[in-house]
């Protein structure tokens, strides 16, 4: 998934001095499609706690009236969505039932509606079920003291369903619509009389459809206040503990809100990914939902990559309240550092597979700074330790000068990434190449000076861009081979310069690379020119993370 922005939230925890600091990124947002998406309203959407199955309100054809709730499920998290089903008459009626939020262990699940019988113009119901396979029970009134002769709506139950936040338009209240929550002590209990958050979260504009994250110290929800992005922005809260108050509510800003409508926000259980509804452009219908990606920042130096370095940040500070190392769980940790963080980290710590970053001052290797993968020096290119990119460099030739290394990766099992920095004025040169009898150019010049990779080049013919790059200027370079689109992708400077129309099979090899050659090293291919900071990963690199790696 492409993750765009890096968002650092700094939250103000109300009555407290502390701080917390938390960072990750909010990858782009993608629109859920035609099968759940319609061209009509599909809004107020909840995702359930195992990630497979997705409650939504529509305004489609074949419901019972104005707004009904839909589910459309799963059989895993990698599996696509399935046809949505409508809940049927016993849930909705012929006007709007909507907002529904199912409970942690899939059998209770609550929405509002108008229906005939109830206190007020919306209020809130729950069903439940026996089961997951089993079909959803009449719906019961909450009755007092949740609903009033207002309307009460757009409930949000908590993973340990001992708090139930939803919108009322109660007089007394800070705004038109303000955020309320009623407790209880078990699941059994009778819910307390509900407690306006008052001017923490609510303002008096329109204030509603709250989501309490899973470890109940996030409440995102959806507002009109102003210092927004658009018409309705989703706003997210903090809080230390359950004890404590929340925090002054923050924007997080663009790719999640943007100038349109955005709101229902819709955390899944785990953190990594957050559901919404919108009418931005590039949807389906009227309003769509959408899903946007979460991840959290695991590069604690800062130095563009996830390494040992990291490893020992977190390790110095193990057992603290340390918010830079505090990543785990997703999103926003725990308030320390323990078992859940590493696990976070490890996830991230061997996507780097090998760095050469050519900063000898002499001798005939050029040493591999994460991994085992030393390359040798062939020929006799010169070590010049100041003047590149990244510190010093290595000049090429052209003529005999390359680097050998060993096996790394076979490119047919998977994604994977390559950087570099070149300084080169030749045409039609080898910048990166896999040797073997199966192997091929993964970075080069072609005849015109730009940038171009022959992977694959036998079955599928070659990527070439318009970058031309032998201009006598530091380039970065790269070329990603994705397998979640079976696309090759060119980068010059951190910037998309070509990408396959259609799917590339990748070859195989378990074979070496050649740095600065080809792999029969065929004469005129020698690389001439300068070259720094090589770079391989096991995986394809996001757009920012390439950004990144260009700076």
């Amino acid at each position: 998934m492409k993750k765009t922005i890096l968002l650092i939230l700094v939250f103000n925890l109300g009555l407290t001095t502390e701080i917390v600091k938390a960072d990750f990124v909010f990858g782009t947002p993608t629109n859920l499609g035609p099968t759940v998406n319609s061209s009509g309203l599909d809004i107020t959407v909840n995702i359930s706690a195992d990630g497979l199955s997705l409650f939504f309100t529509s305004d489609r054809s074949g419901g019972s009236g104005g707004l009904d709730i839909w589910v459309t499920t799963r059989a895993t998290v990698d599996d696509p969505w399935g046809e949505p089903e409508n809940l049927g008459s016993l849930i909705n009626s012929s006007g709007f039932d909507f907002a529904p939020c199912v409970s942690a262990d899939g059998l209770t699940l609550y929405f509002n509606s108008d229906k005939p019988g109830g206190f007020g113009g919306q209020d809130i119901y729950v069903t439940t079920r026996a089961t997951k396979n089993d079909p959803w029970e009449e719906p019961v009134n909450l009755g007092a003291p949740i609903n009033t002769s207002a309307n009460e709506t757009m409930p949000s139950i908590s993973c340990d369903g001992l708090e139930l936040y939803f919108s009322s338009s109660l007089s007394g209240g800070v705004g038109q619509d303000d955020i309320y929550v009623a407790m209880r002590a078990t699941t059994d209990s009778p819910w307390s009389d509900p407690v306006n958050l008052m001017e923490t979260i609510n303002t008096s504009d329109n204030d509603g459809f709250s989501n309490i994250s899973a470890d109940g110290l996030i409440l995102f929800f959806g507002s009109l206040r102003g210092g927004g992005m658009g018409g309705e922005d989703i706003w997210m809260s903090k809080r230390i503990t359950k004890d404590h108050t929340w925090g002054v509510p923050i924007n997080p800003g663009s790719p999640v809100n943007t100038s349109a409508n955005d709101g229902s926000p819709s955390l899944s259980s785990d953190g990594t990914t957050l559901y919404l509804k919108s009418n931005r452009p590039g949807g389906l219908g009227q309003v769509d939902i959408w899903q946007v990606p979460i991840e959290p920042v695991v590069d604690l130096n800062g130095d563009g990559k996830v390494d040992p370095d990291d490893m020992h940040i977190m390790v110095d500070h193990w057992g603290e309240n340390y918010p830079l190392c505090d990543i785990g769980p997703t999103p926003l940790g725990d308030g320390v550092v323990d078992i859940h963080d590493f696990i976070v980290l490890s996830e991230h710590l061997y996507r780097l597979t090998a760095h050469w970053k050519l900063d000898e001052t002499d001798g005939s290797i050029a040493y591999d700074s994460f991994g085992d993968y030393d390359g040798t020096i062939n020929g006799n290119p010169s070590w010049m330790p100041t003047g590149g990119m990244k510190d010093g460099y290595l000049m090429l030739d052209g003529m005999d000068d390359y680097i050998e290394t060993p096996f790394i990766l076979d490119p047919s099992k998977g994604s994977f990434s390559v950087f570099a920095w070149v300084y080169c004025w030749m045409p039609g040169q080898v910048i990166i190449s896999q040797k073997g009898l199966s192997g091929g150019t993964w970075l080069g010049t072609n005849p015109s000076g730009m940038l171009m990779t022959g992977f694959d080049d036998v079955n599928f013919g070659a990527l070439e861009s318009e970058s031309f790059i032998t201009d006598v200027q530091w380039h970065h370079v790269g070329f990603v081979y994705d397998t979640d689109t079976l696309h090759r992708r060119l980068y010059v400077d951190g910037i998309l310069v070509a990408e396959d129309t259609s799917a590339i099979v990748g070859e195989s090899s378990n074979d070496g690379l050649y740095i600065g050659a080809s792999k029969d090293l065929g004469a005129g291919t020698l690389f001439s020119g300068f070259i720094d900071d090589i770079r391989v990963y096991k995986q394809a690199l996001t757009a920012k993370e390439i950004a990144a790696l260009a700076q």
